[in-house]
């Protein structure tokens, strides 16, 4: 990890995948580095039905200026993709990502992901279960895994049918919408909930975890990254949660200048950069 002057780095864009006919568009911010660095896919929020793969410009530039490269993904939203078929999608990326990371100069065995929101809910589902069949529809194959090294989850939805009623008793009528858009019905909002997986012992991958949470965070329900993380630690994860005081949902992408901002952003580049090589 670079720990001096900002390195420079590319910015170029290809189709990664191409599911049901819809050409699915990456960033990649390549740091200008000789030696193999550490990647991420990074899975945007937007409450399942919005954004792309620039909305956290302000994380991705800074990540690939510390020596990370970034692949910035966008994956089907509704109408077109409902769950888990955008879960899917941000399972391949993992896996292009690892069948490129020679010509990209990545380390595959340092491979990991960021996401923010939604995309934090999502990027979860594969970190505890990248192998899940649920997750690998519309796929062409690949040998390799979408397994993680690591995880970085931003105000993530951990528990999505938690997070609908909380919605439905404070009159969130656009949070409640695209809940509604994104899945069939609150049933399938507990499928796919990464607290269920943990609650009944249905994970198989527990990577390295760094949970970013503003303590004035509105739009998830009271404490829902707080018993995240002690139910990830319970089972034996290894789990970082830090909260910055005074913030609210989205916080860097909504102002990316701000102290608790800078602070966030280089509690991530310091989480990566002490992930261990293979064998140390």
């Amino acid at each position: 990890m670079q720990t001096g002057a900002p390195l420079d780095f590319t910015v170029e864009e290809c189709v990664y995948h191409t599911p049901r006919g819809i050409p699915l568009i990456a960033r990649i911010y390549r740091p200008e580095i000789e030696h193999k660095t550490a990647a991420v896919v990074d899975a945007h929020g937007g409450r399942w039905c919005a954004e792309d793969r620039l909305t956290n410009q302000a994380i991705d530039r800074a990540l690939a200026a510390s020596g990370v490269l970034v692949m910035a993904i966008d994956f089907r939203v509704p109408p077109e993709g409902r769950y888990p078929l955008p879960v899917s999608d941000i399972n391949f990326a993992v896996r292009w990502l690892k069948y490129h990371a020679s010509e990209l100069n990545v380390d595959p065995n340092r491979i990991g992901a960021v996401g923010t929101s939604s995309g934090g809910h999502q990027l979860l589902l594969t970190a505890l279960r990248p192998d899940d069949p649920a997750f690998t529809v519309d796929q062409p194959p690949l040998q390799q895994s979408a397994s993680l090294a690591f995880l970085i989850a931003c105000w993530p939805v951990s528990d999505p049918a938690k997070r609908y009623d909380y919605a439905l008793s404070k009159g969130m009528h656009d949070h409640v919408a695209c809940h509604e858009a994104y899945w069939a019905n609150r049933d399938q909002m507990e499928t796919g909930s990464p607290m269920r997986l943990m609650r009944e012992r249905q994970v198989t991958h527990w990577p390295p975890l760094l949970l970013i949470q503003g303590t004035e965070d509105v739009i998830l329900s009271p404490g829902m990254s707080e018993d995240f993380a002690e139910a990830y630690a319970e089972q034996g994860g290894v789990v970082t949660l830090k909260l910055y005081d005074g913030q609210g949902h989205t916080f860097i992408t909504k102002d990316p200048t701000t102290v608790a901002s800078h602070q966030a952003i280089a509690d991530m580049i310091a989480f990566i950069g002490a992930r261990p090589l293979p064998g140390e």
